[in-house]
């Protein structure tokens, strides 16, 4: 699960950083006029270039928010799981004390 994280904080990282970057310009507008090289398509310009580049956002942007989902799952998990071992451990304490008492009494 470590790995898991690791690699979903990384990309949550990158996501953000390309998301965020302001040297794009308007994306789908063509070579040189903002929009940077990315394939053929996105090299024209035009309606298909920008539907390209909205495209390709939208994919990120599910990616996203498909690692979010993962990582509410998984710190949910850890949740119960910390959960399930307070209950085993304060069962222990109760089973430590009940033979304290029980102890005491034989005195």
């Amino acid at each position: 699960m470590a790995r898991f994280l690791k690699s979903t904080a990384r990309n949550f990282i990158v996501t953000q950083c390309r998301m965020s970057s302001d040297q794009l310009g308007e994306l789908g507008k063509g070579a040189g006029k903002g929009g940077g090289g990315g394939g053929a398509v996105r090299e024209a310009g035009g309606a298909f270039g920008k539907k390209q580049a909205a495209e390709e956002e939208m994919y990120f942007k599910r990616k996203e928010q498909e690692q979010l989902a993962a990582l509410k799952h998984y710190h949910q998990e850890e949740i119960d799981h910390h959960k399930k071992e307070i209950e085993r451990l304060q069962k222990e304490i109760d089973r430590h004390k009940g033979k304290i008492r029980e102890l005491k009494q034989d005195d």
